[in-house]
């Protein structure tokens, strides 16, 4: 039986995995499926750097745009659906690419989730009033404090992973970390990674260079749309909620697109705290020519 690979295409926001991405998809006929869980919702295209409708006609694209922020779209409904559509795909091609700077999300379809057991649902109730009432910053010092192990490599700045992880540490009196076997699931493919990198001052520029551009796109003008609904789950993330506390006359505009820029910095650290971890990454210097890239992948991948 002949071998299936997915290509995966990781690093840091602003590394440029979206023009790789597309590079290799070219090169080896094939599509892409998405793994980054900011671009899965239709309303929010600007503040998450969603692939252009130039880049989305060079190549078929999957979980794109595909849900609204009104509904719940968890980690383990990507890695359900992901899993469906690589059967898919694999059934007319050999390769196929996954691009994404979500790791966990990136890990549930290649290595498959941990299982964590049941707790108390009004735990998560009394967190969700806690973020309500006091703020994300009390649900960020509880879980340093709870599971600092988790927490040096969590994106704090999502509330829902925030919440998922104190109601494990209360509700079992252990870190959420400690459950998190890092074992992996067989799988009907051999995902072969690609890293993106640079110095982190590199970085840094492209996301202050990339938030500017955001905003000459018109940002503002998308959060503006999207005010209203703004307590939802998925825009209480980096590039919206800032936006929200500028329109509501808590920050001047100049102050949340510096809030932007260093939330999105933060975020970065974290992307590389994750992936450096797992050590079947192949990086890459983000200037690499993708010919070599692909040249790699050919004779890596070669039966």
């Amino acid at each position: 039986m002949n071998k299936k690979y997915l290509i995966v295409v990781v690093g840091p926001t602003a590394i440029g995995k979206t023009s790789l991405s597309l590079s290799l998809a070219r090169s080896f006929s094939t599509e892409i499926i998405s793994a980054d869980s900011r671009q899965f919702f239709r309303e929010m295209n600007i503040g998450t750097a969603a692939p252009t409708p130039a880049e989305l006609s060079e190549a078929n694209h999957h979980f794109i745009h595909h849900r609204s922020i009104t509904e719940e779209y968890s980690v383990g409904d990507f890695e359900r659906d992901a899993l469906e559509k690589l059967e898919e795909l694999f059934q007319t091609h050999r390769e196929v690419v996954m691009v994404g700077g979500s790791g966990l999300y990136v890990d549930a379809v290649t290595k498959g989730l941990d299982h964590f057991p049941e707790v108390d649902p009004q735990i998560r109730k009394d967190l969700n009033t806690q973020l309500k009432e006091v703020g994300i910053e009390s649900l960020q010092e509880q879980l340093k404090k709870l599971d600092p192990d988790y927490y040096s490599e969590a994106d704090i700045q999502n509330p829902h992973r925030l919440i998922r992880a104190l109601e494990i540490c209360i509700g079992t009196g252990k870190p959420y970390s400690a459950f998190r076997k890092n074992t992996t699931a067989k799988r009907f493919f051999e995902p072969v990674y690609i890293g993106l990198t640079a110095d982190r001052e590199i970085v840094y520029d492209r996301i202050n260079r990339r938030v500017d551009l955001m905003m000459e796109e018109g940002l503002l003008e998308e959060a503006k749309r999207l005010f209203e609904q703004r307590d939802l789950n998925a825009l209480n993330t980096v590039g919206y909620k800032e936006i929200f506390r500028y329109l509501d006359g808590e920050w001047s505009l100049e102050k949340a697109v510096e809030e932007i820029k260093k939330n999105t910095r933060r975020f970065a650290k974290r992307q590389f705290t994750w992936f450096k971890k797992n050590k079947e990454i192949n990086w890459f210097e983000y200037t690499t020519p993708h010919e070599e890239i692909v040249a790699f992948l050919k004779e890596k991948i070669k039966d």
